[in-house]
């Protein structure tokens, strides 16, 4: 099953093919600027140029839903529902953060925690056993101060995403590490699609939204002050 994976959601503009789970191509780039809107349509072409298909042998498209830049994922969802409603085909959807782990499981740590960065103190996480990739803890929008996740100090943790740059700065946890430089990418979807496809978790394209997090959130604290 050939499989066309987006990843929008960050300032790596990240898109994949595979066949079933062998990696076909990869075409991403980083970007302080945000380049999705640019950049998205000429990757997707690129990528399928590099795996030698064609569009219409596609047979699903998995997205990286969020969280992360609004207009980033916006541009994403709109793509992906486009390429599924012109063929027919299927839409899986990823949680960002899972694709920010995945390089990372197996590796000897206790708990893997992925970042993304928002605005001032806060980031976008979660928390992940760092063997299995299970969720330990939900994503959430949360603002960093000193005593943030001083329940893992005794464990070994790594701290991923641009987020983790944030959290160096103030965290006091000895056996805590930091990778700054890793990003969701279209190339960690692969497992966690072919288990959404196996187990038929499909999206409906019609309403289909990413996920948001903070911005739903806002909008509702908003609505609230106003009534």
């Amino acid at each position: 099953m050939k499989i066309l994976y987006l990843e929008t959601s960050s300032k790596n503009c990240s898109v994949a093919i595979s066949d079933n789970e062998k990696l076909l191509c990869v075409t991403e780039e980083v970007s302080e600027n945000y380049k999705q809107s640019e950049s998205l349509h000429t990757f997707v072409e690129w990528a399928l140029e590099g795996a030698g298909i064609s569009m219409k042998e596609i047979e699903a498209v998995c997205l990286g839903k969020g969280p992360g830049s609004y207009t980033g994922l916006r541009i994403g969802a709109a793509s992906a529902k486009g390429f599924c409603y012109g063929l027919k085909i299927p839409l899986i959807a990823v949680n960002s953060m899972e694709s920010i782990i995945e390089p990372f499981l197996d590796q000897n740590y206790d708990f893997i925690v992925p970042m993304i960065d928002a605005r001032r103190m806060e980031v976008y996480t979660a928390v992940y056993d760092g063997k299995t990739g299970k969720e330990i803890s939900a994503t959430e929008a949360k603002i960093l101060d000193e005593t943030s996740f001083e329940e893992f100090k005794d464990k070994k943790i790594l701290f991923a995403g641009d987020g983790a740059k944030k959290a160096k700065e103030i965290l006091q946890l000895p056996n805590a590490v930091f990778d700054e430089n890793s990003y969701p990418s279209a190339k960690y979807l692969v497992k966690k699609a072919l288990e959404k496809i196996e187990q038929k978790e499909f999206e409906d394209i019609a309403y289909f939204e990413p996920f948001y997090l903070k911005d739903f959130h806002g909008v509702k604290k908003k609505n609230k002050s106003e009534e």
